[in-house]
């Protein structure tokens, strides 16, 4: 009897396994939650270096707090402040600190204008006599602490404030203010999208100076959406968007003195008229602002040292560039004024110092790959710290190296993503490490060696839960196309047989600079390839010339003629793949959003003997449609460039459309416009070509929101069934189909 329950039991176990590994992906749980990941939300470094806060929420009280962690054990110290002991709001979203971290600026009730900006309520909370004031009000943007702590600094109606924490006065200091005409201290539309940032102003170190950008929008063309809302009628939002070749907004640097409540315009020697000033920085010098200048085209960034007590400029720093230049994030400033500045000047993104009069001291990095990231400077140990690719383009991993270049130390030894959070004297980091097999993981770091102290978080839990479902493996590879070595991923299905034929989709984005094939953790395009995957799809991705990571020359190739080589790369790689025995050539898809769908529907077109179907999600349909700063940027104008315009137009080629083709778009899409989509489709009817196409009402680029997102990819889930699904397995996808209605 033993010897026959031993194998029953075996059987039995073995059974057990295999059942629990098989359970499939199912298209409401992608976006449900189920898969989501443990995260630590709006950490900041106390300035003592030895401690951390971080934002958490109750979910049984409904209540958010700011608590305080020690670094070496990560244990709760205390909670600085919660949302349930203060009568005069109910939560929290967000937190800034004063420098001293005395005061602390609490955000609530925050809705969103466009991409980064916010309208909100705002609270200064104590922490020395849990005393909260609210700061206005009105529903303002980007509040801002001086220095001293004793004032904030803040937008309101397209005009500046000061509200004084210790009178409880407000002072205005813009009047000219004005919806669609006049900002100042906030950015424009354009320059939120494409510059990255909201807030136009910026206190001196002394607290008695403020720096502001005004934009003058008086002759920007104004673009208008319908929202239909739930109204008898619909309204309309208004705005200024500059597309490409039209006129931007003037802007203007000023400096507004506190001690004589009076502004003074700065003015610069430019080389051109026409100019952006995508940054300001004040210096360690109270009196010395920096502002970087670029013109329209650029290609030119010019670095301006400005001295607010005499009104006087001096250029510190000039860089030109056959294409484009990208705009820094890293000045720094150091304690004797020289400063740090990064640049892809010899071909690769690298570090660099110069003295205060802009004269080049040493080039920190060298190589042939890029600085991804830099994360600062520590006086103390001469050591700066950044993040680089030197571990292969689609890895990432956290460095330190001397300010002369010397002592290199890579301080992450997992290969993946990494990506670091310093504490505020440079003792400590927290790691963050994901890759395409490991969930994102959050650990305490020395900064001197890297060596692991502690684990914080991790995602085991997500772990033990995928391993009962039926998942492949991301194959990470290179496939070269067109006589380079392109970057790409697999996804196989679980039971792949080599022996038989799989139709494939290709995902792509392509758009310069961008990154696609990266060794990091799943988002949720990741579980709807493994979805795909389950019902006998082969899914890829290559990144083709213009992506990032690669060297400027890989990356800049498509300048002035964004879609050419990009399109060239996917054809040629979907050839390439179709030729694989595994493969069936007939039936190829590609899809992608934004730039991607621009991307997808050129392939459709210009590939049309190799592609079968291509879904299009808010695509660039013609770059005349698109904005000044990131079209100029790779185009130049459309009156400098017309054929690099229109030649690369998927409206200009509907007439070569043989395959099947689902265009998609949301109805209140502030940044690529329905405008593009229109066009499109009537580009397409006058050509007698039969097209699939869903608009989804007052919803922006990102398409999302209640049941939106679930019944997107339900729609593009169908349609790839549809046109790419073997006939044979027809009554297998009406079994998922069905599954699918059921959850």
């Amino acid at each position: 009897m033993k010897i026959l329950r031993l194998p029953l039991f075996i059987c039995l176990f073995t059974t057990l396994i295999l059942s629990a590994q098989t359970k499939q992906i199912t298209l409401n749980e992608i976006w449900d939650g189920t898969f989501s990941t443990k995260r630590m939300d709006v950490l900041h470094s106390m300035k003592n270096g030895q401690q951390y806060s971080v934002l958490n929420f109750d979910r049984n009280t409904r209540s958010t707090s700011i608590d305080i962690y020690d670094y070496k054990t990560l244990k709760k110290i205390k909670t600085l402040v919660n949302s349930s002991s203060i009568n005069e709001l109910n939560y929290f979203t967000d937190y800034t600190f004063s420098q001293d971290e005395s005061k602390i600026i609490l955000a609530t009730n925050e809705e969103s204008i466009y991409r980064r900006s916010t309208l909100g309520n705002y609270y200064v909370f104590d922490t020395n006599d849990k005393s909260i004031t609210l700061i206005s009000e009105n529903r303002i943007q980007e509040p801002t602490f001086s220095p001293d702590g004793t004032k904030v600094a803040y937008g309101f109606e397209n005009n500046l404030y000061i509200k004084d924490l210790i009178t409880g006065g407000t002072t205005q200091i813009t009047f000219d203010g004005e919806k669609n005409k006049i900002i100042n201290g906030i950015t424009d539309w354009v320059y939120e999208e494409e510059f990255a940032f909201v807030r136009a102003f910026e206190w001196n170190a002394d607290s008695n100076k403020i720096a502001f950008i005004r934009f003058d929008e008086t002759d920007v063309p104004e673009f208008s959406m319908d929202i239909y809302g739930t109204g008898l009628y619909q309204t309309q939002q208004v705005f200024k968007y500059p597309k490409a070749g039209e006129k931007n907004a003037v802007v203007s640097l000023h400096i507004y003195h506190l001690d004589t409540n009076k502004t003074i315009p700065v003015d610069v020697e430019k080389a051109y008229s026409d100019f952006y000033i995508p940054r300001i920085k004040w210096t360690n010098n109270p009196d010395i602002l920096s502002a970087q200048y670029m013109n329209r085209h650029q290609n030119e960034l010019d670095l301006w040292l400005i001295n607010a007590e005499t009104n006087t400029s001096n250029l510190a720093l000039a860089e030109k560039d056959d294409a484009y230049i990208s705009v820094t994030d890293n000045l720094t400033f150091l304690e004797d004024n020289s400063f740090i500045w990064t640049s892809e000047k010899d071909g690769y993104n690298h570090i660099y110092h110069y003295s205060k009069d802009g004269e080049l001291i040493n080039q920190v990095t060298k190589g042939n790959w890029e600085v991804t990231n830099y994360y600062g400077y520590n006086e103390k140990s001469n050591r700066i710290f950044y993040q680089s690719v030197e571990n292969g383009s689609i890895n990432r991993d956290v460095y330190s190296i001397k300010l002369n270049g010397r002592n290199k130390t890579r301080l992450t030894k997992s290969e993946g993503t990494n990506n670091a959070s310093f504490s505020a004297d440079f003792s400590y980091f927290i790691n963050t490490f994901s890759s395409a097999t490991t969930p994102p993981e959050y650990t305490l770091n020395s900064a001197s060696s890297g060596n692991l102290i502690k684990s914080i978080k991790d995602n085991d839990v997500l772990s033990k839960k995928l391993s009962d479902y039926k998942t492949s493996k991301k194959e990470f590879s290179t496939i070269n196309v067109n006589g380079n070595d392109l970057n790409m991923w697999m996804i196989k299905p679980a039971d792949f047989d080599a022996s038989k034929q799989y139709p494939l989709l290709m995902y792509q984005y392509s758009g310069p600079g961008s990154q696609q094939v990266a060794n990091r953790w799943n988002n949720s395009n990741d579980y709807w390839y493994q979805h795909l995957a389950q019902q006998g799809y082969i899914i890829a991705c290559v990144d083709g010339r213009g992506t990032g990571f690669k060297g400027a020359k890989f990356k800049k190739v498509t300048q002035n003629e964004l879609g050419k080589y990009e399109v060239e790369d996917q054809i040629e790689a979907a050839k390439q793949l179709g030729a694989l025995p595994y493969i069936d050539a007939s039936r190829i898809g590609i899809w992608g959003w934004s730039y991607g769908g621009f991307m997808s529907s050129n392939a459709l077109f210009k590939g049309n003997d190799v592609f079968k179907m291509a879904i299009a999600v808010a695509p660039v349909t013609s770059w005349r449609f698109y904005d000044t700063i990131y079209t100029e940027r790779y185009m130049t104008t459309p009156q400098e460039n017309p054929s690099g315009y229109d030649d690369n137009s998927p409206i200009n080629h509907v007439n070569k459309l043989k395959g099947d083709y689902l265009l998609i778009h949301g109805s209140a899409d502030d940044n690529v416009h329905l405008q593009n989509t229109m066009r499109l489709a009537e580009a397409l009817i006058q050509a007698d070509k039969p097209f699939e196409w869903a608009v989804y009402p007052d919803d922006n680029h990102s398409i999302y929101g209640g049941n939106t997102r679930l019944h997107l990819y339900k729609k593009m889930t169908t349609f790839i069934n549809s046109k790419l699904g073997d006939k044979r397995e027809k009554s297998k996808v009406n079994e998922v189909k069905k599954a699918e209605i059921k959850g």
